[in-house]
């Protein structure tokens, strides 16, 4: 049986009215592998985790279009099963730019992807500062998008996203996403609110386009759980720091571990089992199905174990 693509998988997931859509952010092959393990049917591809954890820097625009594709495209890689949404930054460039970037994620087997109306020289929604392209450069840019998907004959999810609520208010801020949903935008993305209120009034405005809600953990949007999210009307939620934290927290806590006592102990399970060693990430990461397969179809790498 052929399977479904990931993108029309999201759209069914997206039109289930009892279904909130609820990613962690992860940002490389691991963090990936773990939130898949653990299962959760829709992954979510940081952009400021890949800026992290590709070019050890800060969520200032420092990633490219190939950096940003490439990524999304090995996590997307996976399990096709499973629909990636991706960060797209600003879409890297005027219109053309934009569709070519559009391409790539297609290309690469994203189900969605969101382009915002910041400037190219843009950063993290939960910072202060941002500055604004105006609203017909905003346009085209999801315009581009949406010609690049029809031109290539593909279903994947375009999400608008402003972040002019900091500097242009509220009002503005939603004539932007309706003006990104007339021109092709599937979902709409209001960036950085500070209260409930917000959270649910965009919800009734932008209705029937479906909205998305990103939880930032020490930004400037109230956190709320799942249950919450989905009674507020929100179709996506998304935990983008879920990869980096649990990475910062843990990599620290063992580095600090090693620098004042000279060793790492192992870690067990409530079972006695060394948990987290090698053979564990290894099997993670597909150890036995890579030597399944390569038994399946008569190879010899594996016969005597691995």
């Amino acid at each position: 049986m052929a399977q479904t693509k990931s993108a029309t998988k999201l759209r069914q997931m997206l039109a289930d009215p009892d279904k909130i859509v609820v990613c962690p952010g992860v940002h490389d092959g691991l963090t990936a592998r773990v939130a898949l393990n653990v299962g959760f049917d829709a992954l979510y591809m940081t952009g400021a985790g890949t800026a992290a954890s590709r070019l050890g820097q800060p969520d200032l625009g420092l990633t490219t279009a190939d950096d940003m594709a490439t990524n999304a495209g090995m996590i997307a890689g996976l399990d096709r099963a499973v629909p990636v949404i991706a960060d797209a930054d600003t879409g890297f460039g005027g219109p053309l730019m934009v569709a070519r970037t559009a391409e790539k994620y297609i290309l690469q087997g994203v189900a969605a992807f969101h382009i915002e109306d910041q400037v190219a020289t843009k950063r993290c929604g939960h910072l202060t500062g941002k500055e604004l392209v105006d609203t017909p450069t905003f346009v085209a840019r999801i315009r581009a998008a949406a010609a690049a998907r029809a031109r290539m004959g593909s279903d994947i999810v375009i999400i608008a996203r402003t972040d002019a609520l900091q500097s242009h208010g509220y009002e503005e801020a939603v004539a932007r996403l309706k003006a990104a949903a007339q021109a092709g935008a599937d979902v709409a993305f209001l960036e950085g609110m500070r209260t409930k209120e917000q959270m649910a009034q965009v919800v009734r405005d932008m209705a029937p386009t479906p909205c998305f809600l990103n939880m930032v953990g020490g930004g400037v949007t109230p956190l709320v759980n799942s249950a919450e999210a989905k009674e507020l009307g929100y179709k996506i939620v998304i935990w983008p720091m879920a990869g980096m934290t649990s990475v910062y927290l843990a990599m620290r806590e063992s580095c600090q571990e090693l620098k004042s006592t000279g060793e790492i102990k192992d870690r067990f399970t409530k079972d006695g089992k060394i948990d987290g060693g090698v053979r564990d990430v290894f099997e993670l990461c597909g150890l036995s199905a890579c030597a399944d397969f390569d038994k399946e179809v008569g190879g010899a790498s594996f016969a005597n174990g691995a």
